[in-house]
């Protein structure tokens, strides 16, 4: 192919008219925008994006408007890194008005101490006329396991034994191995481990905590099954044989 030919072909690629970009990849590159200013502090991207009437309920459930959302993007201060990558990405549009959701991926550097979250990102965007524009978001903070401990088997022998809510409800702790397991009553048993001496937990269900009560004597009386804040005590009824 001659010099002439190629800069032909050049010319006429350029001139071709390019595909336009999908609705959910311009959703996505707009999300992932947000996301990249709170570490750098471009107001402007949060400006640009969100619509007036925005609805935003953050992590800890507070309902925040537009104002209030772009005065709080801000830099890093010194000793504070990090970024967020947005994975998952779904969207479903629905003429004017389009539903994403995708979980941020964040890793953030706190003063050398490394920290990696995840949270579950739902949106609601609407077509104005000059283009795409976020009217509703909730973020939920993605739970994860603790780190687990290992406890002395004397401790774990110490844990084992029944605990009941009714009459014929009840909660037996078993030592298995150098592990422990837990049963509800009509339930299949579950693996128990540590997060701290007294505070267990079922690996997979991070929202729920069972604590070991005693009296002033140090006597193991009960089982707190922590629910988020709530708890629901199990008394104990017999130490394990």
């Amino acid at each position: 192919m001659t010099i002439l030919s190629l800069s032909l072909l050049a010319w006429i690629l350029a001139a071709s008219p390019q595909p336009a970009e999908s609705v959910p990849a311009l959703l996505r590159r707009q999300s992932q925008e947000l996301a990249d200013a709170l570490g750098t502090g471009a107001a402007a991207a949060w400006e640009k994006y969100l619509d007036p009437d925005v609805r935003y309920v953050d992590e800890t459930g507070e309902i925040q408007r537009k104002k209030a959302l772009v005065d709080d993007v801000r830099p890093f201060p010194p000793g504070i890194s990090g970024s967020i990558r947005i994975l998952d990405y779904d969207a479903a549009v629905h003429g004017d008005t389009a539903f994403a959701t995708y979980v941020n991926d964040e890793n953030e550097d706190y003063h050398g101490a490394k920290l990696h979250c995840q949270y579950r990102t739902t949106e609601t965007w609407v077509k104005r006329p000059e283009g795409w524009r976020l009217i509703g978001a909730q973020v939920l903070a993605m739970r994860t396991d603790p780190p687990a401990v290992a406890l002395a088997a004397e401790r774990r022998r110490e844990y084992a034994g029944r605990y009941a809510l009714t009459s014929e409800l009840a909660y037996e702790i078993r030592v298995d191995g150098d592990a422990l397991q837990g049963q509800q009553t009509g339930r299949k048993p579950e693996t128990l481990e540590a997060e701290a001496p007294d505070v267990l937990f079922v690996p997979g269900k991070p929202r729920y905590r069972y604590v070991l009560l005693r009296d002033a004597q140090g006597r193991i009386t009960g089982l707190a099954q922590r629910r988020e804040a709530w708890d629901i005590v199990w008394k104990r009824i017999s130490p394990s044989s």
